[in-house]
C-alpha cells in the first residue's frame, strides 16, 4: 500500500498566535488531533462539539500536554439548526474574527433517519449543519481574511462501496428511493466537495480561500456504524495492511489543506490523503489531486446545490 502523505515540518511548525480557529466534531477521531496540533502551534481554538461534555474532557487532555493551549468548548448539533444557529450567535457575540473553519464532524453508512429538521441524517450532519454553519461565519471569515474554509469530504464520494457519488436534488433525503446507506453517504461527500468548489468562486477576491479533503481511511469511531469497535480492534493489523491510517496519519491532510502557503493558489481544489478511488493511480492520494468521479465537476450541479441548500436551511436566496 502507499504510504502516507505527511505534511513538512514548515507545516506543522508555523507560528499560529494571534489566529482564531474553529473544529466542529473536535472531541474525537481526527477533530480532536487537528485541535490539538493547531493549539500547540498557539492558535485559538473553539472545539464545536454535540457532546459538550466530552468536548470538555478532550480540552482537558489538550491542556495537560500543551499547558498555555487557549481554548474553549461550545456546543454544536449540526443535526439540529437551532443549535447551528446558537452556536454561530454565541461565537459571533463573544468574537470578532475567525481565520480557519474546518468543517470536520461527519457520521457515515448510518441507519435511516431523520435530522430535527426533517432531513435525511447524512446529507443533513454531513452537508446541510455544517452549509449553514459556514454561511452564518462568512463575513467574519472574510472580515479576518487571508483566511480559510476545509471541508472534510472523502474518497467514497467517489465510489462508496460500488455506489457512485451522486446528487439527487429531487430526493436528497430518500423519501422516494429506497434508502441505502452506502448511496447516502457517497452523496453527502460529494456535497461536501462541491460546496468548497462553488463557494472557491463566490469568494474570489475576498482572502478566503475553500478547498475540500479526503483524511484517508482513518482508525476512528466514524466506523460504529459499519464495524463495531471490538471488530476494529481484533482486525486492525489486517487493516493497516490494506491502508487504514492512525489518526495522526488522518489529519495531516486536514493540516496541510489549513496551513500550506501554496493552497491559496488553489481555491475549491480537493486535497487527498491515500484513498480508494475507480482509477486506481489515484489511491497514492495528491495534494491536490483531481477527482476521478464526473460529478466532482459538474459546476452546473455545484450552483444548484447551493441555491437548494440555502432553502433548505432557511436562508433567502442568493
Amino acid at each position: 500500500m502507499p504510504k502516507p502523505l505527511m505534511c513538512s515540518p514548515e507545516v506543522l511548525n508555523q507560528d499560529l498566535h494571534g489566529r482564531r480557529v474553529v473544529v466542529t466534531g473536535a472531541n474525537s477521531g481526527i477533530g480532536f488531533v487537528t485541535a490539538k496540533q493547531l493549539a500547540k502551534q498557539g492558535a485559538s481554538v473553539t472545539l464545536a462539539c454535540r457532546n459538550e461534555a466530552q468536548g470538555t474532557a478532550r480540552a482537558d487532555e489538550i491542556r495537560a500536554e500543551v499547558p498555555n493551549a487557549d481554548l474553549e468548548v461550545r456546543k454544536l448539533d449540526l443535526g439540529d439548526l437551532s443549535s447551528v444557529r446558537t452556536f454561530a450567535d454565541g461565537y459571533l457575540t463573544d468574537h470578532d474574527s475567525l481565520h480557519l473553519l474546518i468543517n470536520n464532524a461527519g457520521v457515515m453508512n448510518t441507519p435511516q433517519g431523520k435530522t430535527t429538521d426533517g432531513f435525511e441524517t447524512q446529507i443533513g450532519v454531513n452537508h446541510l449543519g455544517h452549509f449553514l454553519l459556514t454561511e452564518l461565519l462568512l463575513d467574519t471569515l472574510k472580515k479576518s481574511a487571508p483566511a480559510r474554509v476545509v471541508m472534510v469530504s472523502s474518497c467514497y464520494h467517489d465510489m462508496a462501496m460500488g455506489r457512485e457519488g451522486v446528487i439527487d436534488l429531487d430526493d436528497l433525503h430518500f423519501d422516494n428511493r429506497k434508502y441505502e446507506g452506502w448511496v447516502s453517504y457517497a452523496q453527502s461527500k460529494l456535497a461536501n466537495l462541491l460546496h468548497a468548489k462553488h463557494l472557491a468562486k463566490l469568494l474570489e477576491g475576498t482572502g478566503v480561500t475553500a478547498v475540500s479533503v479526503h483524511p484517508g481511511w482513518v482508525r476512528t469511531e466514524l466506523m460504529r456504524h459499519t464495524m463495531p469497535g471490538w471488530m476494529q480492534s481484533v482486525t486492525r493489523p489486517f487493516m493497516a495492511m490494506m491502508g487504514m491510517v492512525e489518526p495522526w496519519e488522518g489529519t495531516q491532510t486536514t493540516l496541510y489543506a489549513a496551513l500550506a502557503p501554496d493552497v491559496e493558489a488553489h481555491p475549491g481544489a480537493y486535497y487527498s490523503q491515500t484513498g480508494t478511488y475507480r482509477d486506481k493511480s489515484k489511491n497514492v492520494g495528491g495534494w491536490p489531486l483531481e477527482s476521478p468521479n464526473p460529478n466532482a465537476h459538474d459546476d452546473a450541479m455545484a450552483q444548484r446545490l447551493y441555491d437548494r441548500s440555502r432553502e433548505l436551511v432557511g436562508l433567502a436566496a442568493s
